[in-house]
Order: structure tokens, then sequence, then C-alpha cells
């Protein structure tokens, strides 16, 4: 096995954070897999602003590090071991890594809402450790195998991507769907992509940085929107109104900025419905009544269940192509570094290379 050439007490160089603002590269064992899981040799893991949000806040709402946890839940590898029990999967197949697992089969996980499920496992969530590392080990039935033409890179965004589709799914987007997505970082663009891919006709894009807009553009954007900190939420959805012709069925917030939730309501045709994706403060003030005496539904999205096998025939079938999200490329000895970069704003994806033999993407 690959393995033999690695010292498995101590050879697994992991991204750790130790509490907040405290980032480490430390070295840690290779984990054993038990008999339902596969260990896996990290390829590509891409850097999610919940990372960001853990390092620079010790925290995101009731999850706080209490103990040192190693980042990372947006990933794809090599299987290099095979639990007993593993009928799935095999050594050498390139999988995608779902980060979500169930520890108990609760009603959440038998009415196939199993991300609702109160005890499920999270890579990178506290206290559960992620795959920011070389080797790691996770449950096989988690684990999808890539087709031959989807790579490693599109592989690790498929994370990403499902929360895209688990938006558009609750949200509704189907065959003629107007659209307005509020916020253009990594989730606008790939509920952008997604949309399209769903059928959407028409789609009105906003952000701050006409920089972002720009790629929105290129990947399809009907309308990219530049907005302003001081413009005024029913100003705003006026200037929907008039790009589109008429208010958008569906809008999918994806700020979590208070000024934009209002937008997203205001903006959305009577019967329609929001779909909130981006998270923000605990409380947040916001125009209920113009919803409810609009039959404007609010809807909440908590990451995404039953999402993998969707992505990866969207990826193989080339319906949707995410490749241009990635804009920086680190080795795993760099990780600060591409921390520091994603914290800056800088580009849309940054995805470390955890395998120092295969930098391909």
């Amino acid at each position: 096995s690959c393995l033999s050439k690695y010292n498995m007490e101590k050879e697994n160089l992991s991204v750790v954070l130790h509490s907040q603002g405290d980032l480490r590269l430390e070295q840690r064992p290779i984990p054993e897999p038990g008999p339902n899981e596969v260990l896996l040799q990290m390829h590509s893991v891409g850097i999610c602003g919940s990372d960001v949000h853990f390092w620079q806040n010790g925290r995101i709402g009731d999850y706080v590090v209490k103990k040192p946890m190693v980042l990372g839940h947006e990933a794809s590898g090599r299987v290099v071991k095979v639990g007993s029990a593993v009928k799935n999967l095999k050594e050498g197949d390139r999988v995608a890594v779902e980060p979500g697992v169930p520890r108990e089969m609760d009603e959440f996980f038998k009415s196939g809402n199993y991300n609702l499920s109160p005890t499920i496992f999270f890579c990178a969530t506290p206290p559960d450790d992620g795959n920011l590392c070389r080797f790691y080990k996770h449950s096989a039935n988690f684990c999808y195998k890539l087709p031959d033409n989807v790579t490693y890179e599109e592989g690790a965004l498929i994370e990403p991507l499902s929360v895209a589709i688990h938006a558009c799914r609750r949200a509704g987007v189907t065959l003629g769907s107007s659209v307005l997505i509020c916020g253009s970082g990594p989730i606008g663009l790939v509920c952008l992509l997604v949309a399209k891919a769903m059928g959407a006709s028409q789609v009105v894009i906003t952000d701050l940085s006409a920089d972002r807009l720009v790629m929105a553009k290129e990947l399809g954007a009907d309308f990219p929107l530049t907005v302003k900190r001081e413009d005024g939420p029913e100003e705003l959805a006026k200037r929907v109104e008039g790009l589109l012709g008429a208010q958008p069925h569906i809008t999918i917030e994806c700020t979590g900025v208070e000024s934009s939730v209002q937008t997203a309501i205001y903006a959305t045709r009577p019967g329609g419905v929001v779909v909130l994706v981006g998270l923000g403060a605990a409380m947040t003030t916001i125009p209920l009544l113009n919803a409810a005496l609009r039959e404007v539904d609010i809807r909440g999205v908590f990451r995404y269940c039953n999402t993998w096998p969707m992505a990866i025939a969207m990826l193989a079938s080339k319906k949707v192509n995410v490749a241009p999200l990635v804009t920086h490329r680190f080795p795993l000895e760099q990780a600060v570094q591409a921390f520091e970069t994603t914290r800056q704003g800088q580009g849309v994806k940054i995805m470390l290379k955890c395998d120092k033999t295969d930098q391909n993407p």
C-alpha cells in the first residue's frame, strides 16, 4: 500500500485551530479506519467562510471552539485503506466527501432530512475534526466515487455546490423561474450556476463588488446589479423589478446582511419564496407584515442533504462548470497564508493541495 512509506504515528500534517486567532500546522497520527470507514489521502480541500470565521472569532453562534480542531470540510481524496465491512469503495477510488454524517437513526434520518439531526457529525464544526490534513478517515457511505471526467478540485467544490442545490430545491426553482440572488460570493455564484441548470430563465445577482459581478456575468447571470451600502431596500427591490420587468418568483439571500434580507422580502412577488442561505445576526429586523400579507414564504436552509449524487451528475454531464470558481491554489504547507488570502477577500475560492505527490486539479 502507498501508506508503507509514511510514519503512521506522525506523518499526518494537519491544519489545527487551537483557539480564536491561533491557527497551526501540526503532525498528527494517521488514523485507522473502522469497519464501515475508509482512510483517504486528501487531495483538494477548499477554504470556506465558516473556517475563516472560526479562526477569527473562535465560534459561530452556539458552536464554540473549546479544544483544538482540524479545519476543512470541502474535500476530495483517494481511498488508501478500506474498512472490513465496506462494499461500495476500494483502494484507489477517487471520492468526494460529504462532511455531515448522522450518528443515529432518529426521526430526521428516517424522514430524509438527516442534515437536521441534532447529533450529526460534521467536519470542522466544534467539536468534530475536519479534513484539512494529509490523511483522514470517514464513513464510506458518505464518500462518493468520482467519475473519471470529474477532477479532484470539482469534487471538493461539490460541498458549496450542494448548498446551492439544497437552496434551489427549497426555493422550488424550475423551468422558467425568475430569480434574484443577493450576494455574489462563492455561495451566491454556485446558486447562480444551479438555478440556471435547473431552468431559471432570468437571474439578477447583486453585490457591492463590481469585480465579483464580472465573474457572475461570465457564469451566466442575466442582470448583474452593483449595489451600495446606502441603497434603501425598497428602492433596490424596485430596481430589480425594473430589470426583470416583473418581481422575481424566488429570491435566494446569500449575505445574511439585514438590509439585504429586507430587500429580498420587498423584491419577491406575491406568493413567491425567499430562501435564507447567508448567516447574519441572531436577531434581524424584517418587514414581516409585508411578507405575510403577500404570502411570501420565508424558508431557512441548513447545509444540505441528498445532494451529492445530483452534484456529481451535474458535473459529469457538464451541465455545470464550477472550475472558474477556483482562483488560488496553495500547498498544505502554506495553509496559514491561504487562510490570510481568504480573510482578505481575494479571489473567489481558494483551494489547498494536501497530497504532496500530486498537485494537479
